[in-house]
């Protein structure tokens, strides 16, 4: 898809999750509205018209007045994807109704899990009950494109618990479906706690059973973590898969823009003071000493997606089909799938991503991935 993304970092939220390490701080009106000045000034600067906006977070949905405010002065595309993450219980149909009608048309709801143990495990706010509730209301507000996030791999978690959850998400008529590990970050609550997490094999097999179920209710899996109804891909995170260009605009926002990488400090008071463009420090060029390469990050990226890599695209890059064919021997047959024109993971290969990633875009070795 042709055209510039855009996502904007929201920093705010009611209450931090004990597992989060993103860059947030407590919501306030005034921080917010000043926050969404300077973002405002940002996007004027650039000059751009995005064909996909992205707020992430923090909890975008908190600040939705702001949201609505910064996209009146944005500039974009007919049939732009508009995504807003949000949390179940900070929906309600005044935002909901607001951010409609200022242009937001896909939501991203972190519902989690549909048990309420595994709920309170996490520290959420919201109950199974509050999820449902959410989603539906977004429905009953004209929503038709909306993003239900599922975690995977939490304290006391087993493959049926998450079954049951994918049944429920199922019954509720949303279009995508985002599931994601939990991992424990250093410096989080959770670093400091005896969590009783499953082990690696339950780990393995809650993922394999969410694949399958989500399948199973017409959900297809087309990126490690993101499984779609057809047509519902989110067009944003395409951007980010297939190295497409994007703008970054907010405290540790990310960009790929104009050819270069960059990113934004974590420093909301910096960021709200800057009188025009935000700083940005560019990231280390290709040249530079233990740099990753071009190849390399560019099928780093491209080999999250179920389609995979094209030999095209890594001849484009100086790496001839014959060369990965050789790396492709390093990998365990049942993690790859090999066509004519290509190589992508399968879901058992996801597990190990890293592993094949680092197998298939460095030079070959003699060691072989463990099954």
């Amino acid at each position: 898809m042709s055209g510039l993304g855009l996502y904007i970092h929201i920093p705010f939220c009611q209450r931090k999750c004990p597992y989060c390490d993103f860059f947030s701080m407590s919501y306030d009106d005034h921080a917010s509205y000043t926050y969404a000045d300077a973002v405002i000034r940002n996007a004027e600067f650039y000059r751009e018209r995005f064909n996909t906006v992205y707020f992430g977070g923090g909890t975008p949905s908190a600040a939705w007045r702001d949201i609505c405010r910064i996209l009146g002065k944005l500039m974009f595309t007919d049939n732009a994807e508009i995504t807003v993450e949000a949390n179940p219980n900070t929906l309600t149909r005044e935002s909901l109704s607001a951010m409609k009608n200022s242009g937001v048309n896909r939501l991203s709801i972190g519902v989690q899990s549909f048990s309420n143990a595994e709920l309170r495990a996490l520290g959420r706010q919201h109950t199974s009950e509050d999820a449902s509730n959410s989603i539906k209301l977004a429905l009953e507000c004209g929503f038709k494109n909306i993003s239900a996030d599922l975690m995977l791999g939490l304290p006391n978690q087993t493959p049926d618990s998450v079954r049951r959850s994918i049944k429920v998400l199922a019954g509720l008529n949303i279009h995508h479906v985002s599931a994601y590990m939990l991992k424990v970050e250093p410096n989080t609550p959770f670093a400091n706690m005896a969590l009783k997490l499953p082990d690696e094999n339950l780990t393995a097999q809650i993922y394999l059973a969410c694949g399958q179920a989500l399948e199973e209710h017409g959900f297809k899996q087309y990126e490690i973590s993101n499984f779609a109804k057809e047509g519902f891909e989110c067009k944003h995170n395409l951007k980010y898969w297939k190295s497409e260009e994007y703008l970054g605009i907010g405290t540790s926002a990310h960009s790929f823009y104009d050819g270069e990488r960059f990113f934004v400090l974590s420093d909301i008071r910096n960021f709200i003071k800057r009188n025009v463009q935000q700083i940005i420090i560019t990231e280390r060029s290709n040249s530079a000493p233990g740099a990753v390469s071009a190849f390399e990050d560019y099928a780093m990226l491209k080999l999250r997606l179920a389609e995979g890599l094209t030999f095209a695209e890594c001849e484009e890059h100086g790496i001839k089909k014959d060369a990965m064919m050789r790396r492709c021997k390093l990998v365990p047959p049942d993690y790859l799938r090999i066509s004519d024109k290509g190589i992508a993971m399968t879901r058992e290969g996801f597990l190990v991503s890293n592993q094949i990633i680092r197998k298939l875009t460095t030079q070959p070795t003699e060691q072989v991935i463990n099954t």
